[in-house]
């Protein structure tokens, strides 16, 4: 399926401005600046597994299934409910204070979140 792989960070545009505008505590930001996230993704049709593990072992797992309502999880580890939706071949979540993007371009997975304004980008390249 076109998402489905595992990709390492490469780099990010506007994170500092982002996470502030979100109010990720200041020691979660600096934990996340240049954090080499490995992303995996599974997709089976419109079923999703979305896990990042950051380095130090700490792992996120989001699990979905395109226009069905599930829990998931902030990059800031607060619990939500969602319905992702597929736009043009773009994963769309509307996350609690943002919205989030992710795509295939180009090969490497380009994810856009964006909140009042403020946008936040990270591209990953594909590792397997």
């Amino acid at each position: 399926m076109a998402f489905t792989g595992k990709y390492e960070y490469e780099g990010d545009e506007n994170y500092d401005e982002f996470v502030t505008k979100i109010g990720l505590p200041s020691d979660k930001i600096e934990m996340g600046r240049n954090c080499k996230i490995i992303t995996e993704v599974v997709q089976n049709g419109n079923d999703f597994t979305w896990t990042q593990h950051f380095p130090g072992g700490r792992t996120t797992t989001n699990t979905f299934t395109v226009g069905k309502e599930a829990e998931m999880e902030t990059m800031g580890g607060r619990k939500f409910k969602a319905t992702v939706k597929m736009e043009d071949g773009k994963i769309v979540a509307d996350f609690p204070n943002y919205r989030h993007t992710s795509e295939i371009s180009g090969g490497k997975l380009v994810e856009i979140s964006t909140s009042s304004g403020v946008v936040y980008k990270r591209t990953s390249k594909k590792i397997a």
